[in-house]
């Protein structure tokens, strides 16, 4: 399967006019974004666990990433509520599942293989600083590499937000909106930038709360070598 594959081109996805999908596993759908492959695959998706569902226990060859929307994520590592930032890298292993039903951003097959670093941060408890090149603009470091960089940016209302993806670069917003390209923005919308791409962004009346990821798409994505 292919979805939004074609990565020299700007996709947009505003994920909460969608229909949910069924997964294979009873009480868990998605939106999918984007996709290389099957169910084992270079994906990008929200998903949605329904109370009391959970996956069987699982390891994550490829690594997952994510970022928890709504609700409280589990597994045998903790509770992770609404605003937890996730990283389980390749070869790591859990069982998840949610009590009270939970949505979460997710990103699978996306690491350096090589990467083994742990990650779990409470961005509710982590503090937003000024970003000192880009007025109105509040950044939160969530992660940092060679490979890529991702953070929690606050735009304040009404700001324009220059953009540059040499790499390429992601936004997912959380809270508020925005308007890029004459096309607006809201909550749980999805924008995906191609390797060179530059543009000014204009943050709603609300302003906006916004994961971003930068540097990624350096290199063209392909589908897991499944042995």
């Amino acid at each position: 399967m292919e979805l939004n594959a074609d990565f020299s081109s700007r996709v947009a996805v505003h994920a909460a006019r969608l229909e949910w999908k069924s997964s294979p596993m009873p009480g868990v759908d998605r939106r999918m974004l984007d996709r290389i492959g099957d169910e084992v695959a270079r994906a990008t998706s929200i998903v949605r666990y329904a109370p009391e569902s959970s996956f069987s226990p699982h390891t994550h060859t490829g690594g997952e990433e994510f970022l928890v929307l709504e609700g409280v994520f589990q597994d045998e590592h903790g509770d992770f509520p609404a605003g937890t930032y996730v990283r389980n890298p390749p070869e790591s292993s859990h069982t998840p599942g949610s009590a009270p039903g939970c949505v979460i951003f997710v990103k699978l097959w996306q690491f350096d293989m090589a990467d083994r670093k742990q990650v779990r941060i409470d961005t509710n408890n982590t503090v937003l600083t000024d970003d000192p090149n880009r007025s109105g603009v509040k950044v939160m470091p969530l992660y940092d590499d060679a490979h890529e960089e991702v953070s929690m940016e606050l735009w304040t209302a009404n700001t324009d937000v220059v953009i540059s993806a040499p790499e390429g670069m992601e936004i997912l917003v959380i809270e508020g909106g925005f308007a890029e390209s004459g096309e607006e923005f809201e909550m749980h919308s999805w924008l995906r930038l191609p390797k060179g791409y530059r543009s000014t962004l204009k943050a709603g009346g609300e302003g906006a709360r916004v994961w971003v990821k930068r540097g990624h798409l350096a290199s063209d994505p392909t589908a897991p070598a499944i042995s």
